[in-house]
């Protein structure tokens, strides 16, 4: 079998988690390809093409997607207080009932937090236009006015207040209130054709890696750092401490729960297509 192609974002969690795996500090008896590091909403259509085997999905696009990929039982990123956050200028703040009509910044058709939103709104504000951005161009699209608010992910989360936002909402605690689940924000998966063997040999060494980043933290913040958005170094462990957790090493029965809620939420909203197939390959 040749090398399987397998991608996941330059982000703080998903270099924390994948550096022991890419760097051959743990057991891997699968043929991995060099890894692509790209932007989330990029793999998401890179999956949708079909053209990788083992890729990190939003889970708004792996509700599109379960006929060719199932999860992967480690690797998700997947939490509490660990949602996208709605935010705007704070001097234009009117609350949420001001952004009826208006243009909103989403970092990808295909993201969670775009899917959270179209939820969110359906609920409290009608008629926004959505305006798809790359996630680090969204602040800088609503400080200039071009949208009138955006949703934020990853790193921008930590620094948006610096910056004179203010979050209209948490689009995750939202999320928990509505639910009472962690909010599932992206995962690792694979092609189903894969087959059973190989999938259940690429979770074992996925959650390997893991936990060798929770018992070596230091080992891969020179990689981590090489890769970040953002370099402060408070920022990127505050980023890893957020998003990586025991789910990160091990879905269980309750992550499952939460990825099956919020996946029957997005079929109800009418924006993921109805499906039978179990989200796990068995």
């Amino acid at each position: 079998m040749n090398p399987l192609s397998l991608g996941f974002s330059p982000c703080p969690n998903d270099t924390f988690i994948f550096h022991a795996l890419v760097h051959n500090l743990v057991e891997c008896p699968v043929a991995l390809a060099e890894p692509q590091l790209a932007d989330v909403e990029l793999l998401n259509q890179q999956a949708l093409a079909g053209k990788l085997d083992i890729t990190k999905l939003s889970f708004n696009a792996l509700g599109h997607l379960l006929e060719e990929y199932c999860v992967l039982s480690a690797g998700a990123a997947l939490g509490r207080g660990c949602g996208p956050l709605l935010i705007t200028p704070a001097e234009h703040s009117g609350g949420i009932s001001a952004l009826a009509g208006k243009k909103i910044a989403i970092p990808g058709r295909y993201t969670t937090a775009a899917l959270l939103l179209q939820m969110f709104l359906s609920e409290n504000a009608a008629g926004c236009e959505l305006v798809e951005l790359r996630f680090d161009h969204i602040m800088d699209a609503v400080k200039s006015g071009t949208v009138a608010a955006g949703v934020i992910i990853h790193e921008s989360r930590f620094t948006y207040a610096d910056q004179g936002f203010v979050c209209l909402q948490d689009l995750g605690e939202w999320w928990e209130r509505l639910t009472g689940t962690a909010i599932p924000l992206g995962c690792i998966a694979a092609k189903r054709t894969l087959g059973g063997e190989t999938i259940a040999a690429l979770e074992r060494a996925i959650a390997a890696s893991v936990r060798y980043a929770f018992a070596h933290p230091g080992e891969s913040l020179p990689w981590i750092r090489q890769h970040s958005q953002e370099l402060a170094p408070e920022v990127v462990q505050s980023h890893i401490s957020l998003y990586v957790n025991n789910w990160s090493a091990d879905l269980g029965t309750e992550g499952m729960a939460a990825i099956e809620t919020f996946l029957e939420r997005g079929r109800t909203a009418g924006v993921l297509p109805p499906s039978s197939l179990p989200v796990r390959y068995h």
